[in-house]
């Protein structure tokens, strides 16, 4: 059932850098669901780009594929183990290029649980903003170390706080070990962060299990960075992202969209997810056409890319038959390789775009 509070407490002012943006309720709305979609008149290709990745990635909806957006969030019809709603959302203010929007639901796997996550996006060209892009290679790491060493100091100021308790609670040994096992190697891969106007917020994940949740008091870590303090990590990327300039630099694969064709002449459009450092990743594309979700699975090295696109899975081999093999090199702004049939051997050309 949707919790009557509004889940956001942070207080922020809408940012009127952004005047011709408007954010509505992607409709139908109804008490589960109430999702951001964005209107920005004076560049379609932006909107176009941040309403297919929020509807693709959160919903797993290919927009005007049908009457219900939420269909498959709702249903568990598709990935979800479960359920996903989404209960409200919220524009934060940030710096002129940057659009962050914090979401606030329920999912539901073994348990029900809350969520908040928060999408940026680069409002110059619409792409989403991932954390590692914000920062020069060798920057990354040590940034890492910092978010670790604030949570480890949240972490262990509060169990100096509990263990110099004259009179404990019951539950205190609890907590103590709770606090003393907590998992703090968080990456930028696998953190959530939001802008605000003048700090850069990340946040870890919080200590306990859903079973022992109620232990937990701390909660979710949030540490925040004014944009001063991060300034000599930076990649030139942040740099103009965040001074307001419209130069626009390189930002790697992760979460783009691309356009292009299969064979010349069937249209598509492939979104990128996150790349891990092994090199795996996955990759979730459509057919102008039918406009239905088919997943890719695979590696990339050395910007050469090798994909499997599953037909079904075999209860009698215990293994997904595949219908399609992609061989692809990136080459600055494209994706170019072939998509082999798995069953006839024929080879087709693929060229993609990036949006």
């Amino acid at each position: 059932m949707k919790k009557s509070a509004l889940f956001f407490i942070l207080i922020f002012g809408l940012s009127f850098s952004q005047k011709n943006l408007k954010i509505s309720d992607l409709q139908p709305k109804t008490e589960n669901f109430t999702f951001p979609v964005i209107s920005y008149a004076e560049n379609p290709l932006v909107e176009n780009k941040i309403n297919t990745f929020l509807q693709v990635n959160e919903l797993e909806y290919v927009p005007d594929s049908g009457k219900n957006p939420f269909k498959f969030a709702s249903t568990a019809t598709n990935s979800y183990s479960n359920y996903v709603y989404f209960y409200d959302w919220k524009k934060l203010e940030a710096p002129k290029n940057i659009l962050t929007i914090g979401m606030h639901g329920e999912a539901s796997g073994a348990y029900s649980e809350d969520f908040a996550n928060w999408k940026n996006f680069d409002m110059r060209t619409g792409n989403f903003i991932n954390a590692e892009d914000l920062f020069q290679p060798a920057s990354k790491k040590i940034v890492e170390e910092i978010i670790q060493k604030k949570i480890k100091k949240r972490i262990s100021d509060f169990l100096t706080k509990l263990k110099s308790e004259k009179n404990p609670p019951e539950e205190a040994k609890d907590q103590i070990e709770l606090y003393d096992d907590c998992f703090i190697e968080h990456t930028l891969k696998d953190i959530g962060y939001f802008f605000g106007k003048s700090k850069l917020t990340f946040v870890a994940g919080r200590c306990s299990s859903h079973a022992m949740r109620a232990l937990d008091e701390l909660g979710s870590h949030e540490i925040a960075f004014t944009y001063k303090e991060l300034e000599k990590y930076w990649s030139p990327y942040a740099a103009n992202l965040l001074s307001g300039s419209e130069k626009i630099d390189k930002t790697s694969l992760n979460n783009k969209l691309y356009r292009g064709k299969i064979d010349g002449k069937y249209p598509i459009t492939v979104l990128i997810n996150q790349i891990y450092t092994d090199g795996s990743f996955s990759a979730k594309y459509w057919y102008d056409k039918n406009k239905k979700l088919i997943e890719w699975g695979g590696k990339i090295k050395d910007n050469h890319i090798s994909m499997t696109e599953d037909d079904y899975h075999s209860e009698e081999l215990k293994a997904w038959i595949p219908r399609a093999l992609v061989e692809a090199d990136v080459k600055g702004n494209k994706i170019i390789g072939t998509w082999q049939d798995y069953k006839t051997k024929k080879y087709l050309n693929l060229e993609l775009e990036e949006l």
